[in-house]
């Protein structure tokens, strides 16, 4: 297949209408959002979500979320919208939150992972929210990356992966959160945190009186326990290099470092501690700043195996606020190996 590329940097392109043109036709389409590329196909076929799965390698089991330009295109999508997803949606769309609600007939069980509920967001991106008016469908939209790999935060990273896969790609630029959207299940009794993102549990709490995180943040799933949400896989967003996450002071983390390293070794640390490491290092943002972690980890995983990696020494992150967000990424790159110092 040949895969197109668009460069577009302006919701007014006139690119954007023959973008939407392969979608409304069943063609699969790579776009920015402010979180990370989404691999966009009409939402409400099937066949579409199937093609969906096979580009990016990934189980039909991990249901895709819905994007939508505009509140009117939720309603049909669902089977009743609660007054709390409505003061969330007030509060925080456009932007990087997925509410996730019983869906409705007209969304495909492919779309959902064969669950009775669907995830639905509104991306603040003007140019995704342009394409998508332009296809005049919802569209599902998972990270465009390789089942697994890394989540792409810039259009290089998805012509990597998938060309010759998928009709076209959209080159709109960095994104500037850097990882995906908040994931938060309101058929609770309270809203639950499912994915951790940009909008914090905290904050979901003072729009609606309270928010639960799920265990599968901190956690693996259970034997034959079904996946509820994007990015709750057991190992996800990883390198082809083996990822160590280890907790500990600076001073614990260099020693371990340097008692443990070997050819191949790299560290994934914070801006200005490579001077003082004793191997390759690739940061990913500042130590007390969680944006800008967010911001990069996705881009400091993937170019540990353009240098060679082969283990992978990470620093521990923060774990409240955004930065459970880039915990939480960290975690399944390393596929729950921690090191406690």
């Amino acid at each position: 297949m040949e895969t197109k590329i668009y460069k577009i940097t302006s919701p007014h392109d006139e690119a954007i209408k023959e973008v939407g043109r392969i979608l409304e036709g069943g063609g699969l389409v790579a776009i920015p959002t402010e979180t990370v590329y989404g691999l966009a196909g009409n939402a409400l076929d099937g066949e579409t979500a199937c093609k969906i799965f096979s580009a990016k390698g990934r189980p039909s089991d991990n249901p895709l979320i819905v994007h939508i330009s505009r509140f009117e295109q939720w309603t049909p999508l669902v089977k009743h919208i609660p007054d709390t997803a409505k003061a969330l949606a007030e509060a925080f769309w456009p932007g990087p939150i997925t509410m996730i609600l019983p869906k409705s007939d007209l969304v495909p069980q492919a779309v959902c992972g064969k669950l009775d509920t669907v995830a639905v967001r509104m991306p603040e991106n003007e140019i995704a929210l342009a394409i998508i008016e332009s296809a005049g469908v919802p569209l599902a939209a998972p990270s465009a990356n390789l089942s697994g790999k890394p989540s792409p935060t810039c259009a290089e990273h998805v012509i990597e992966d998938m060309t010759g896969r998928i009709d076209a790609i959209v080159d709109s630029g960095d994104c500037s959160v850097g990882v995906e959207s908040t994931v938060l299940s309101l058929v609770t009794d309270v809203p639950r945190v499912l994915r951790p993102g940009k909008i914090t549990a905290e904050m979901i709490a003072e729009v609606v009186g309270e928010a639960e995180i799920d265990d599968a943040v901190f956690e693996k799933l259970r034997e034959g326990q079904a996946v509820s949400s994007p990015g709750t896989k057991y190992k996800h967003y990883s390198p082809e290099a083996a990822v160590v996450l280890v907790r500990g002071d600076f001073e614990k983390y260099a020693s371990y470092v340097r008692e443990n390293a070997a050819e191949g070794t790299v560290a994934l640390c914070f801006e200005g501690e490579e001077e003082k490491l004793c191997v390759p290092c690739v940061t990913y943002g500042k130590k007390n700043d969680p944006a800008s972690q967010a911001k990069n980890v996705f881009d400091a995983l993937r170019a540990v195996d353009k240098i060679g990696a082969k283990k992978v020494f990470a620093r521990f992150p923060e774990s409240e606020g955004m930065g459970l967000a880039v915990f939480n990424r960290l975690l399944r790159a390393a596929a729950f190996n921690i090191i406690e110092l």
